[in-house]
């Protein structure tokens, strides 16, 4: 666009004035061909995002990483949950929903390290084994990520967690080797977590 800006700006100042009674005058000519070259570059730009969807024609917030038209923000620090979500929503986002394997592969490959257990926005805190998102939405049954006998709604050695684990995250001592990674846990533990919201389409 810069470059049609110049084309036109350096077309336009050699173009003499015109009068009505010149019907061969080409400026209006020369401009109607630039114009509708600039038109075509911004269809084909537009298009271009709709292809590839990783592009720069989406954008995510410096920290955010961009996948699938989604930006992920991976917390350093550990918290609850609940405060794991409030954290999330204050960064205009929400913990994540994970609606496919390919996106549920692409976190999985982040998790490398030994401690990288991460809280996800899968919660049945409000009915026992009735395990819902963070937007009210039910898990899908055919997407459903659990490790080996999870979720087990272990209640502690002795009975100490009467609630039970409610809360869902992903990865284990080791990192996740598996895409069948995720735990229920107790929703007061410390954890990092994975925030999502909706990737913004560049302008042109």
């Amino acid at each position: 666009m810069t470059v049609l800006f110049f084309i036109l700006t350096e077309t336009l100042s050699k173009i003499k004035p015109c009068s009505t009674v010149q019907p061969t005058c080409p400026g209006p000519k020369v401009i109607s061909k630039l114009w509708i070259l600039s038109l075509r570059h911004k269809l084909q730009a537009n298009r271009c995002c709709n292809l590839f969807k990783d592009d720069p024609c989406y954008k995510c917030a410096e920290g955010w990483e961009l996948h699938g038209g989604k930006c992920y923000y991976f917390s350093n620090n550990k918290s609850s949950w609940n405060k794991s979500r409030d954290e999330c929503r204050a960064k205009g986002g929400d913990l994540v929903k994970i609606d496919s394997s390919t996106e549920q592969r692409r976190l999985r490959d982040v998790m490398t390290e030994a401690e990288d257990k991460f809280w996800i926005g899968l919660t049945d805190s409000a009915v026992e084994g009735r395990w819902v998102w963070v937007d009210g939405s039910s898990l899908n049954e055919s997407l459903r990520f659990w490790s080996g006998k999870e979720p087990d709604n272990w209640k502690g050695h002795n009975g100490e967690y009467p609630d039970g684990e409610d809360c869902a995250k992903m990865g284990e001592q080791g990192g996740a080797k598996d895409l069948k990674c995720w735990f229920d846990a107790f929703c007061s533990n410390p954890h990092r977590s994975i925030c999502e919201k909706a990737a913004v389409k560049g302008q042109f």
